[in-house]
């Protein structure tokens, strides 16, 4: 099992329209072969930060399958426009 841990800054006062744009993105990611669960993290201190915790079967279901798929064209055009910054993302085992 792969962790791939992607913080998104997103743009002021968007939190709750981001969080709900979230929503739908989950389940589109949740149709990603090899993807198992993701858990979503508000940072406490800086409020437009997000910690996505996102467990994959291996890393190339995350950075093959599912990059280079539709559905990470779909899952980018529903929480992209929040984005303040593009994602840090990093895995690990």
């Amino acid at each position: 099992m792969v962790l791939e841990l992607a913080t998104i800054d997103i743009k002021p006062q968007t939190n709750q329209e981001f969080l709900q744009a979230l929503e739908q993105a989950k389940e589109v990611i949740s149709r990603s072969k090899g993807f198992i669960r993701i858990e979503v993290k508000t940072c406490i201190e800086q409020p437009d930060r997000y910690v996505l915790l996102i467990y994959w079967e291996t890393l190339e279901d995350h950075t093959v399958g599912f990059r280079e798929s539709d559905l990470f064209k779909e899952w980018r055009a529903l929480i992209g426009p929040f984005f303040a910054t593009p994602p840090f993302v990093q895995h690990y085992w």
